[in-house]
């Protein structure tokens, strides 16, 4: 994935959560403001929202001191959460069988990108 010159990202990886769940958040916010996705992620009753604010909140902190951005005026431009390694786990069973469990992990990434300016 190409970054354009004004945009800036923050990853998480090896989350232990479903991508897809995550997904789910991540459709919400994308394409809006800063402040307007921390109310919706602060509001919103998902296990995934902590993880999304974490990531979030990095990428902010990554444009204001690498780039020198304004915190107020970013929008999230991209939000995306891919398949990590599965934790690959065992349950027993009856009769010494044993069923494989996935504990499935998700990478998420946030980009973010200044405001643009109508005149």
């Amino acid at each position: 994935m190409l970054l354009a010159m004004d945009e800036v990202q923050a990853v998480a990886k090896y989350i232990r959560m479903s991508p897809h769940k995550v997904r789910r958040v991540l459709d919400q916010i994308r394409g809006r403001s800063y402040r307007e996705a921390l109310m919706i992620l602060e509001f919103m009753p998902y296990r995934a929202c902590d993880p999304i604010t974490k990531v979030l909140r990095s990428a902010v902190a990554n444009a204001e001191h690498n780039n020198g951005m304004d915190r107020g005026d970013l929008m999230i431009s991209q939000a995306y959460a891919d398949m990590g390694s599965s934790l690959k786990r065992f349950r027993p069973r009856a009769q010494g069988r044993a069923y494989q469990i996935r504990k499935p992990t998700c990478h998420i990434t946030i980009v973010v990108r200044p405001m643009q300016q109508e005149s």
